[in-house]
């Protein structure tokens, strides 16, 4: 399992869904932003977050 440095998880701490203004919650294992409120989660590329719904996987 791969972690963010400490930097990078500051940033992501500071983002929201971008659908649904939640909070999102970082999952280091699939290097993914995970919206509950939104059933979403958001890829993170090369350190790029991907907050576009038509990039984001449906949560089951």
């Amino acid at each position: 399992m791969t972690d963010t440095p400490r930097h990078d998880r500051r940033m992501l701490e500071m983002l929201v869904c971008p659908l649904t203004h939640a909070m999102l919650t970082w999952d280091a294992e699939r290097q993914e932003l995970i919206s509950r409120a939104a059933g979403l989660a958001f890829p993170v590329r090369d350190g790029i977050p991907i907050m576009l719904e038509s990039e984001a996987r449906r949560l089951d």
